[in-house]
């Protein structure tokens, strides 16, 4: 196989997934784990609620992408493997801004996560940078962007 298709087949089979999946798990997540903090200003339930809210996504993304093409006709290879990949990464982009909650202190567990979320969300623009050859500034303002919508939801709900 020439080694252009090569990087294509990866960037297809494992790179999209997996960007997809910390994307989804990074994003998704944090209405839930920052609506819950807030409302209840307990680390204790926004844990429980980001380790259901990281497992459920995982579990979620997984099987939705196991399940949306056979990978034949597109060329984006085994969709048990594309699936277990974006699972995993969707697991993992919930998770990381979730552990800080398993601080007791409320303020610095939230000031934690913030930090978290923001060194994600810096992650992603740097893989779209590097595999995708998408402008790093740019990136970095959609990615934020997006993140922020949904933060503020959740602290929005929250504080409600």
């Amino acid at each position: 196989m020439p080694e252009h298709e090569h990087d294509k087949s990866f960037l297809l089979q494992v790179v999209q997934p997996g960007l997809a999946g910390l994307m989804d798990g990074s994003v998704s997540t944090l209405a839930p784990i920052f609506a819950a903090a807030f409302a209840t200003k307990s680390t204790h339930d926004a844990l429980l609620i980001g380790l259901s809210a990281a497992v459920g996504a995982g579990i979620s993304m997984a099987f939705a992408e196991a399940l949306s093409d056979t990978g034949k006709e597109t060329g984006r290879g085994h969709p048990m493997m594309r699936g277990a990949i974006i699972g995993a990464m969707t697991f993992l982009g919930g998770i990381f801004h979730t552990l800080p909650f398993l601080i007791s202190n409320f303020y610095a567990a939230v000031t934690l996560a913030f930090v978290v979320v923001g060194l994600e969300l810096i992650a992603i623009a740097y893989i779209r940078y590097h595999y995708f050859r998408m402008r790093f500034w740019l990136s970095i303002v959609q990615v934020v962007i997006g993140g922020s919508l949904v933060l503020a939801a959740g602290l929005l709900i929250g504080n409600s």
